[in-house]
């Protein structure tokens, strides 16, 4: 598949030629419809050639997989400006860091209100406030690392350029946009009590009564069955709720919004949903073996970019597909592992291990922890285990070798050579996937030059 970066030059071109053929576009109504004419579509889909659909499907894709979790939380009861602080393991979304406490928030701001994030000290612990837009881009973390000089109390979080009133002594951060998706970590570690204390005392207080916004009424739809030509029905809705601020993408949301048009007209819908249940699909399960332009080395996939993405959309929507709200490297690298070393599937029918020599244990490449967990391959959630054990990592216990050397295994019973510490439940007819995790990548997990040892299949 072509890189997107060559794509968003060329379609910056088409942009420029197609001027007012647009306006119609940009008129939304407030249902997440694509808007109509008076008669049939002014955009002649002929016109638009599949690789145009290709791409502004899978560009478009990533927004409403995030208006789709908006619109859950917001159904499950979430307020503005409200923390939810989840039991460890208590949260449902693709991909889950389980070695944390989880609160979570939607925050609004304005040009009259900001937001204060009351942060409790932390000491010789893991933890991040971290702020996403509705695309799934990191904007900004609060932490020891970014505030060394004083990582905790107030924080207020308004709106660029807005000339709001903050208590004295809390730091101002400035936001984009009006509304974030606001994600609370704290590690679990060995003292998960101690963690959850924590977590409780992080608060959200507005410094005012900001105008709330409207949750995005896009479409709605299960990740293991993608829409097709239907996701047009809400591009209106969803590019007008949220500006993409990644620079050079503007041409994008033209062209999703030309495309929409086009889907207006019946024998343009019909065309444009045939090149989006094949070509777009293809496209999008051939870049997931390697997350859009990551690469892959011993059955370990490793993202080029994860949680600011740039002109890589196509990443942006694989990562929000399969592991939401993803933060940035300098707080962790994923790993993902998807087959053994002779590239067979992962399966939960087999017996596998995971050994790492001496040299090269996972603490070497962490400067906080690491952890690794296993999600089933369609939807991406943590396996089943009656034990309620999720991941492994060095907070378990683990037992290493006489030579210093540490393995892991992974079946749906627990090898007879294997300590209970290092095994993780994989339960039989389940292909799965492994997730691994470094906070604070060091050296060659920092420089991507590292990667985990392949899987090794045993029975």
């Amino acid at each position: 598949m072509k890189r997107l970066y060559t794509l968003v030059v060329a379609i910056g071109a088409l942009a420029a030629c197609i001027g007012g053929a647009t306006v119609a576009a940009q008129q939304a109504d407030t249902t997440g419809n694509a808007p109509r004419s008076a008669g049939a579509s002014s955009v002649n889909a002929n016109m638009i050639t599949d690789e145009d659909i290709s791409q502004a499907y899978l560009y478009l894709l990533g927004r409403l997989l995030v208006t789709r979790q908006e619109q859950l939380d917001f159904k499950e009861g979430f307020r503005w400006n409200e923390l939810v602080h989840r039991k460890p393991g208590a949260v449902d979304w693709p991909n889950p860091n389980l070695d944390v406490a989880y609160s979570e928030a939607w925050v609004a701001v304005d040009e009259n209100s900001c937001t204060i994030v009351s942060v409790p000290q932390i000491k010789d612990r893991y933890f991040t406030v971290q702020f996403l837009n509705g695309w799934g881009e990191t904007l900004a973390n609060i932490n020891e690392r970014l505030f060394p000089q004083r990582p905790y109390g107030d924080f207020a979080v308004c709106l660029r350029g807005a000339n709001v009133a903050i208590p004295e002594g809390a730091i101002r951060i400035d936001l984009p946009v009006k509304s974030a998706r606001v994600l609370a970590r704290v590690a679990l570690g060995k003292d998960r009590d101690g963690a959850v204390a924590l977590q409780h005392e992080f608060r959200l207080t507005p410094t005012a009564s900001p105008k709330l916004p409207a949750v995005p009424a896009t479409l709605m739809f299960e990740p293991e069955k993608l829409p097709g030509v239907e996701a047009f029905d809400s591009a209106t809705t969803a590019l007008d709720s949220e500006p993409d601020l990644n620079p050079g993408l503007q041409s994008m949301q033209v062209l999703t919004r030309r495309v929409a048009e086009a889907a207006t007209n019946p024998a343009g819908r019909a065309r444009i949903d045939h090149v989006v249940r094949t070509r777009a699909m293809e496209e999008f399960g051939k870049a997931g073996a390697i997350i859009g332009h990551g690469t892959i080395h011993d059955g370990w996939t490793r993202p080029d970019v994860v949680g600011e993405y740039g002109l890589d959309y196509l990443a942006r929507t694989l990562v929000n597909y399969g592991g939401i709200w993803a933060n940035i490297k300098p707080e962790v690298l994923y790993y993902r592992c998807a087959s053994d070393a002779t590239g067979a599937p992962l399966s939960g029918d087999h017996v596998y291990r995971l050994t790492f020599p001496k040299g090269v244990l996972p603490a070497r490449f962490a400067q906080y922890f690491w952890s690794v967990i296993a999600v089933d391959d369609k939807r991406f959630r943590v396996l089943h285990s009656p034990q309620q054990k999720y991941l492994l990592n060095d907070a378990e216990g683990l037992t290493y070798g006489a030579d210093g050397s540490l393995t892991l295994y992974f079946a749906a019973e627990k090898p007879a050579d294997a300590p209970e510490s290092n095994w993780l439940l994989t339960p039989r007819g389940t292909n799965y996937r492994l997730t691994f995790r470094y906070y604070g990548p060091l050296d060659g997990v920092a420089n991507g030059t590292y990667y985990p040892p392949p899987m090794t299949r045993v029975q």
